[in-house]
């Protein structure tokens, strides 16, 4: 069961529109490198490729998280400080370039993820898995909230073996605490290949505030990390 298929089209039909008013389009920014800007709301004509976003941000560090629907994620992480810039894709499957209607009706083995490009000096890889634990319920097994399927699968995708220890015994401390009655269900792999979901998909979150699905499930996530990070959020998305 897939609660967001509706909403491509919509989404499609305002990202013309934003372009046809003479919207800049990102290129390839996503997220926020100014952290005094206001939200973005900008959408994505011309999806860049993991390689060019990689050549930007070869100063920074990056992360694979996987918790549930990414317009969710790549929101709640987009307004962490320390944060540069969050994209939605899909990893974890053999298959090469799926699409997001394969990867929705579980065609292929990939779930729904993000890759983070942060900054180390500012915030570390055990900050960044603190907020991730946060976004979603790591106890649900194969699906996350009214998202049902292993394309929706909490996981974690490591780029080495700090960023493994570090996810291990974070896990570790979890299912030693009280905080969930259940084990946590969150995968631990290696990082394999990550495909950049479509144009319309990236900034989901902030190109649609009043999209059912986005007022429903993704903004109490959001506002849930909002809250518990308040003292690490970017200007801009802080209380006056």
């Amino acid at each position: 069961m897939h609660t967001k298929l509706f909403a491509p089209w919509l989404s499609l039909c305002l990202a013309l529109f934003l372009f046809a008013c003479g919207s800049q389009a990102q290129t390839p920014t996503n997220g926020q490198n100014n952290e005094t800007a206001t939200p973005q709301t900008v959408a994505v004509t011309e999806l860049p490729t993991l390689e060019e976003l990689d050549a930007q941000y070869a100063d920074l560090e990056k992360a694979y998280f996987a918790g549930g629907c990414f317009w969710c994620t790549e929101a709640s992480f987009e307004r962490i400080a320390g944060v540069k810039d969050v994209w939605s894709g899909y990893t974890g499957g053999p298959e090469e370039n799926p699409t997001y209607k394969e990867v929705s009706y579980g065609r292929t083995g990939h779930t729904e993820a993000i890759v983070v490009y942060y900054d180390p000096e500012v915030i570390t890889y055990e900050i960044l898995l603190d907020v991730f634990f946060t976004a979603h319920d790591p106890t649900q097994v194969d699906r996350q909230g009214p998202d049902i399927g292993p394309q929706y699968r909490s996981g974690i995708y490591y780029l080495d073996e700090a960023q493994k220890e570090a996810a291990q015994a974070k896990i570790a401390a979890l299912e030693a605490g009280d905080k969930y009655s259940k084990p946590i269900a969150t995968e631990l792999e290696p990082a394999g290949p990550f495909y950049l979901a479509e144009a319309y998909h990236q900034n989901y979150y902030e190109l649609n505030p009043n999209q059912g699905y986005i007022n429903s499930v993704s903004r109490p996530k959001v506002e849930k990390v909002m809250k518990e990070f308040a003292d690490r959020l970017k200007p801009a998305y802080r209380q006056p």
